[in-house]
């Protein structure tokens, strides 16, 4: 069973706008879905050390992505 935590952040309206037309034009998808999305890639992709992929951070950030990646509305 997976905890959440609210997060409250404020991000440039322009993202917010190109946010909005995501989720409007692809019903399927949430703001806490691709939010979880893409914290979870920049994670994986900014891991800085070479063993990375053996970690927990990295298998855990791994999980989250695919996850939410594949869940069924």
């Amino acid at each position: 069973m997976s905890t959440s935590i609210s997060l409250l952040t404020e991000i440039p309206e322009e993202l917010h706008e190109s946010l909005q037309h995501y989720l409007d034009t692809h019903p399927n998808w949430d703001q806490d879905q691709v939010f979880a999305v893409a914290l979870s890639v920049f994670l994986l992709q900014n891991e800085k050390k070479q063993a990375a992929k053996s970690s927990k951070t990295y298998k855990n950030c791994a999980k989250v992505y695919l996850e939410n990646l594949f869940k069924q509305s």
